[in-house]
């Protein structure tokens, strides 16, 4: 079902509700505490209107970001900080082209890519709530039961492939967004960033949080850790050299080995984004963007009614 004729999107705004940050937001469970905001995208045909962030909108204050927890005010304070300078930093640079979060499932995409988007002023899709918004059911997991993946993965591409006609977006996607060369084809319009997270840390997490909602991993067992890092074992094998068509990649074992630890479960949320935009700030200042020949919005005719937030 084609998502993409009168697509017209509205996003949450920035800095609603942010609450991706402080030291209490370490790995294993921080996506619990700030996800994406639900994105109307209205109705089974998927025909509704989207607003996106206008440019020359006062970007939001990046403390809102971070929340200090107890004891740790400095430090959230100091990355507060560092996060404002190196979003300032890769802002020019970028000159409004979209960024594409990949990985694999719970990897963070959603909640990094939501501290992303406040930082530098952009809006903040999730590419899986657009499918379920688009195709009218409540979760992917029922999707691919009533359907199947294949219809999924073309839905998934459809909207792709809207998103990428226009500007100054954080798209956190699916993580099995990479294995369909057409949807390269549709980030390469922007710049892709590979959240990559080891295995076992993804598999304690999932176990956790319960695979309910993960339509690969749901299978019945006793021991959902090892069902977990079984099957993601897998698909990594699977997908690892399309994660490394990512522009930038961003590896949370050598933001552990830099902190001086190996637990990348004590790793926030913040400090995965502050690496995240120093790897953006590398690619974008070896592959600088010709000024003006990227817009701030540049979007087909059919996605022009974008209103500001």
């Amino acid at each position: 079902m084609e998502v993409g004729a009168s697509m017209a999107m509205q996003a949450r705004a920035p800095g609603a509700g942010a609450g991706a940050g402080g030291r209490r937001g370490a790995f294993l469970g921080w996506e619990k505490q700030a996800r994406v905001g639900s994105l109307r995208v209205g109705g089974a045909a998927g025909a509704a209107a989207v607003a996106v962030r206008a440019p020359g909108t006062k970007s939001v204050a990046p403390l809102c970001c971070v929340r200090a927890s107890r004891g740790s005010s400095h430090n959230s304070v100091d990355e507060a900080l560092l996060l404002k300078r190196k979003s300032e930093e890769v802002l020019f640079h970028l000159n409004g082209r979209c960024i594409y979060l990949v990985g694999m499932m719970g990897s963070g995409k959603s909640t990094v890519g939501k501290i992303l988007a406040e930082v530098l002023g952009y809006s903040c899709f999730d590419s899986d709530k657009l499918v379920e918004q688009a195709v009218g059911m409540p979760s992917v997991a029922q999707i691919f039961k009533v359907h199947s993946e294949a219809f999924f993965r073309e839905n998934e591409s459809n909207v792709l492939r809207d998103l990428s006609s226009m500007r100054r977006l954080v798209v956190a996607t699916g993580g099995g967004a990479v294995i369909r060369p057409i949807n390269w084809n549709y980030m390469k319009k922007g710049l892709s960033v590979w959240l990559d997270v080891p295995l076992d840390a993804l598999a304690k997490r999932i176990a956790q949080v319960g695979t309910a909602s993960r339509p690969l991993l749901d299978q019945p067992s006793d021991d959902p850790y090892t069902v977990a890092f079984t099957k993601l074992s897998m698909l990594a094998e699977q997908r690892g050299e399309a994660y490394a068509n990512a522009d930038a990649r961003v590896s949370l074992e050598e933001i552990a080995a830099k902190q001086g630890h190996s637990d990348v479960s004590k790793l926030t949320p913040t400090d995965i984004a502050i690496e995240a935009l120093l790897q953006i700030g590398n690619f974008v200042t070896e592959h600088p963007t010709i000024h003006g020949q990227v817009g701030d919005l540049q979007v087909d005719s059919q996605s022009r009614r974008i209103q500001t937030l």
